[in-house]
């Protein structure tokens, strides 16, 4: 897993050890350390479905929060939230949010993380931003948890999705529903089994506005 870009900074106060004969003063420039910020996309998978996995946005704003996490922002019901971390390793952090999903809401689900410039990387790879006459809530990508191998890139591009037309880029799905994705036929089992890996799925309005949150929370003071 790569490690977070650190994209800002941000003061934060750290006690001294408890051996330290002078008072901790968190005002005081002594104790205060200049540590770095990453704005970070958190997606989580298969959430606020009609009957499991209910999650309140403000309940999960409250978890980040009690993670240490800055300034969360959700953004519709379908679990995505953005915040900054000061967290270097993106395994680890996933593994937080994973951890505390499921001690204060108790269950488990996946949570797929992106930063802001790897939220960029996305709108800027999509291979239908050239084509005319596409509808930004039938375009959908779907966010993989892991980068899936050659063979798997190679086997996912043979299965059958007509209407649909399906692109891999990255660790990234892009896949247009002509006729909306609630009509179509494709098999998402069946995706996620020649890739090896799991995702969870944003319409193209959801992404570019959760970029949008992403960018002028990571301008901030």
């Amino acid at each position: 897993m790569p490690t977070l870009p650190a994209v800002g900074r941000r003061w934060e106060a750290r006690k001294p050890p408890e051996c330290a004969t002078r008072a901790w003063n968190p005002h005081s420039a002594r104790d205060i350390l200049w540590l770095p910020m990453t704005v970070v996309v958190a997606m989580l998978r298969g959430v606020n479905l009609p009957s499991h996995n209910r999650i309140k946005m403000g309940a999960l704003r409250d978890l980040c929060k009690s993670l240490k996490l800055f300034d969360p922002q959700t953004y519709v019901q379908s679990g995505n939230v953005i915040f900054g971390t000061q967290e270097p390793d993106l395994a680890a952090l996933t593994r937080r949010l994973e951890n505390g999903v499921e001690r204060r809401f108790g269950f488990r689900t996946d949570v797929i993380v992106r930063t802001t410039s790897e939220m960029r990387s996305v709108v800027a790879r999509n291979p239908f931003a050239r084509r005319r006459g596409i509808e930004p809530s039938k375009l959908l990508v779907d966010f993989l948890a892991s980068d899936p191998c050659p063979e798997a890139r190679k086997n996912i591009l043979t299965i059958k999705t007509d209407p649909e037309e399906l692109h891999i880029e990255g660790r990234e799905l892009y896949i247009y529903f002509p006729n909306g994705a609630g009509r179509s036929k494709l098999s998402w089992p069946a995706i996620e089994r020649e890739l090896k890996t799991t995702g969870t799925a944003r319409n193209w309005n959801t992404v570019t506005m959760m970029l949008e949150i992403a960018e002028k929370l990571e301008s901030s003071p």
